[in-house]
């Protein structure tokens, strides 16, 4: 849960951040700091991704609802599937992209250490890097764009099924709640 929270908080923050900077001039005094966080919260959200996916794998998912269709329960697993392949491939495509760049800087992980580049994507000819450039910054701006229709539909169904259906999804990812068991 606590995951959940964190990853859900520096998702929205940096789509936030996302849609800012890109809209800035490149004259902006804030532009290149707004990048650097915006790097470094995506390289917490890989970090913190690859906990979560570590601690579904040894702990199961907790039991769906009784009652749901057969349709919810596959949009249900659908798109849980779909936000954990998009949490880890989104800041993925923009290491990869900041590791293609031709200037070659590291990310200064919120100040505090140098996030190296990804290796063999940095040790590329010009050439190579610069087609790679490319490809990961459109990659990595769809994904980002699918991510914002994503979470916007797990956010409407999560009030579909506290309002509408009246059953205990939201309430399990509440900290400190209690839900009966829905076998």
């Amino acid at each position: 849960m606590t995951l959940h929270w964190l990853i859900a908080m520096f998702v929205l923050v940096n789509l936030t951040l996302g849609l800012t900077m890109t809209d800035l001039p490149r004259s902006d005094p804030n532009r290149f700091m707004l990048y650097q966080l915006h790097k470094s919260v995506g390289l917490t959200v890989l970090t913190l991704s690859f906990a979560r996916l570590g601690w579904r794998l040894i702990n199961p998912i907790p039991p769906l609802p009784r009652g749901m269709s057969p349709l919810l329960r596959f949009g249900a697993h659908a798109s849980h599937f779909a936000l954990y392949f998009l949490i880890i491939a989104i800041p993925l495509a923009g290491w990869s992209m900041v590791s293609s760049s031709s200037l070659g800087l590291a990310t200064p992980y919120f100040g505090l250490f140098s996030w190296p580049n990804i290796w063999f994507l940095a040790d590329l000819p010009a050439a190579t890097k610069a087609a790679n450039l490319e490809l990961f910054k459109d990659t990595h701006a769809l994904l980002a764009y699918l991510a914002i229709g994503l979470v916007s539909l797990h956010v409407l169904a999560a009030l579909y099924h506290q309002f509408i259906r009246r059953d205990d999804v939201l309430k399990r990812m509440v900290p400190g709640t209690e839900v009966s068991d829905p076998a």
